[in-house]
């Protein structure tokens, strides 16, 4: 299968990262999968992307140092070609824990990568898509989370707050990318299982969700996919709810 699309899938070694970089790659894109420590679980997913014909590239980055997203950016130009598409993906909970015991190294970690990891991928992926600069338009997907909404209380509210942020920066990409051919949306998954979510938090939960169970990845990745496909043409700004009814 000939890979026409460039994809950079953030913290794509594992979870809900992993299924897009793979369901991009049975789609047909190329994808940058990019990854912090695990350089064997990026691998694989390089591999299975590989087995459907599809080109890909692993590539080491903390998306939260902006040198490295420069390098990030520029390691997929020279590999894989002109930039199509970025899922902003890659994103920490943070420890778990009350408001009244959040400590500065908790904060300044979970803002650097949830927040400032978005913009600054977003910044270098408007430069290369820009119909103003030269491109040939495209898409940016934020993977939010319904913890935006609920606000993850006596759990993860820094993170809950972090995804909030990402919330209006869609809607900020959104209304600056439309005149660069440029479309933002986001998703926001609800609980999914992935190693992020301690089984007890999935066991404590699961029972509240309206559907009556937690997602599994690979339905966060269609809706994903969904979103950067030229089905979803008339959509930008756009965020939607992928979390069982919560």
């Amino acid at each position: 299968m000939a890979s026409s699309k460039v994809l950079i899938v953030t913290g794509a070694s594992r979870g809900i990262g992993a299924a897009i970089a793979r369901q991009a790659g049975r789609e047909g894109y190329a994808v940058a999968v990019n990854y912090v420590r695990d350089r064997e679980a990026a691998l694989k997913v390089c591999e299975d992307i590989r087995a459907w014909g599809s080109r890909a590239l692993p590539v080491q980055a903390d998306v939260s140092r902006e040198a490295e997203v420069v390098r990030l950016f520029e390691t997929a130009d020279a590999e894989l070609g002109p930039l199509s598409a970025l899922v902003n993906n890659a994103a920490t909970t943070g420890r778990r824990c009350l408001i009244e015991d959040v400590d500065e190294e908790t904060l300044h970690r979970v803002l650097a990568l949830n927040v400032a990891g978005y913009f600054l991928c977003a910044r270098e992926a408007l430069k290369r898509l820009s119909t103003q600069r030269g491109g040939q338009g495209g898409v940016v997907v934020n993977v939010s989370s319904v913890a935006a909404l609920l606000g993850n209380a006596f759990d993860w509210v820094h993170y809950g707050a972090s995804k909030g942020a990402i919330d209006t920066f869609t809607r900020g990409l959104a209304l600056e990318g439309a005149p660069h051919g440029v479309r933002c949306n986001a998703v926001r998954p609800g609980m999914v299982r992935t190693e992020i979510n301690p089984e007890d938090r999935i066991a404590s939960i699961a029972p509240t969700i309206p559907l009556g169970r937690v997602a599994e990845a690979p339905e966060i990745a269609e809706a994903v996919l969904w979103l950067l496909s030229d089905k979803a043409s008339y959509c930008t700004g756009t965020i939607m709810n992928v979390s069982g009814g919560r």
